[in-house]
């Protein structure tokens, strides 16, 4: 029987006494990064095809950066005079699918823009898909192999590939099959690696609202969550992190905010990962992605376009706004991830592209992303 290990996964003794951090946003301030977009990397579909959103990017180095995208564009022909070369140029949001072929879903770059692979031979795991498709792309900072996990919103599937692209390892969750089980999902988000080896898979967009631990060999092993507005559970559960103090963040889009967890259990117990609710933190639009660094947790948000800088106690410290105008316009920074130089890499999955975001010259550090951090 494992609903032992189930129900123990969490404890919340005493969360109704524990105060909800609810401040405002500071005001915005300037942007720390200078936008590239001109510069940077354009479109390497075929003829009559542009990009589709691009839905997650995650930063092995800066010599291999993968990217996620739900499909490329098909343009109309003839093409309107405002084109540039992505489908926001001319009022369109791709999320919805307007124009979707799904080919070319995963590609890999390097941080000039380069276009080093494009994985075309794992495009028939998302075609026909009735729905937003792949969401998150990730890599355990643990993995010697550095095999790169692909979490598919619409297919309730989880993959894990080699790093090369050649071999499909493991799959987790059953095709176009929802369900809350041990081994099943709905329109699951996001995961998160423990030094263990352990996995954390937000299971949050669909019906299940929970976060499940599996074994590193797949294997299930706990979950926790719930569902509702109470400071503890969840509307929804669209992305996760680890920080300092084995402090796990879980970004719930659907309520706004960002609940804080603290691990309890004893790495050499069995019931390792326990997390126990600690608080949340609010004043957030509708946030998208979160990475956590050594003393700050960066939130992509919307209402306006922005990106929220937190300190690890809840208080928002800097926010900046991402255009919505010209050349360097953003609808949604859907997914970050950082490289060794501070170049933020965003992908947006409404306009349809990706981004580079290079540090001003001379700007504060403190305003500019870290790596995330890894516990140890």
């Amino acid at each position: 029987m494992r609903n032992a290990s189930r129900t123990a996964a969490l404890l919340f003794a005493g969360f109704l006494s524990v105060p909800v951090l609810a401040q405002e946003l500071v005001e915005a301030g300037p942007s720390p990064y200078e936008f590239t977009t001109q510069k940077w990397m354009q479109p390497f579909a075929g003829e009559g095809f542009t990009w589709g959103g691009n839905s997650s990017v995650v930063v092995e180095s800066q010599d291999r950066i993968f990217m996620l995208q739900r499909g490329e564009t098909e343009l109309p022909d003839p093409l309107p005079s405002e084109y540039t070369n992505f489908a926001g140029s001319m009022g369109w949001n791709v999320l919805r699918g307007r124009g979707r072929v799904w080919q070319n879903c995963i590609y890999v770059i390097d941080s000039d823009g380069n276009v080093l692979e494009v994985w075309d031979h794992w495009d028939h795991l998302f075609t026909g898909t009735d729905g937003p498709g792949p969401h998150k792309l990730r890599i355990s900072p643990y993995d010697p192999e550095k095999r790169l996990w692909l979490v598919d919103e619409t297919g309730n599937i989880i993959y894990v590939f080699s790093n090369d692209g050649d071999k499909l390892l493991m799959t987790l969750g059953e095709k176009n099959v929802a369900a809350k089980d041990e081994t099943h999902y709905d329109l699951p988000q996001d995961v998160a690696f423990l030094p263990d080896g352990k996995i954390l898979i937000a299971d949050g967009l669909g019906a299940n609202k929970r976060i499940v631990v599996r074994n590193a060999d797949g294997s299930y092993h706990s979950e926790f969550g719930e569902e509702g507005d109470a400071p503890h559970q969840f509307a929804s559960v669209h992305s996760l992190a680890l920080g300092p103090n084995e402090h796990l963040y879980a970004l719930d889009r659907d309520n706004a905010n960002v609940k804080v967890f603290k691990q309890t259990a004893a790495h050499s117990s069995s019931a390792y990962p326990t997390y126990e609710y600690v608080k949340t933190w609010e004043g957030l639009g509708l946030p998208l992605d979160i990475t956590v660094t050594e003393n700050a947790a960066w939130v992509t948000d919307l209402q306006p376009p922005k990106i929220v800088k937190f300190d690890l106690e809840g208080n928002s410290t800097y926010v900046f706004n991402l255009p919505v105008e010209g050349p360097d316009m953003w609808i949604e920074m859907h997914s970050l991830s950082v490289d060794v130089d501070g170049n933020l890499y965003g992908t947006d999955n409404q306009a349809g592209r990706p981004q580079k975001l290079v540090p001003i010259p001379g700007v504060d550090p403190s305003l500019i992303i870290g790596r995330p951090y890894v516990p140890r």
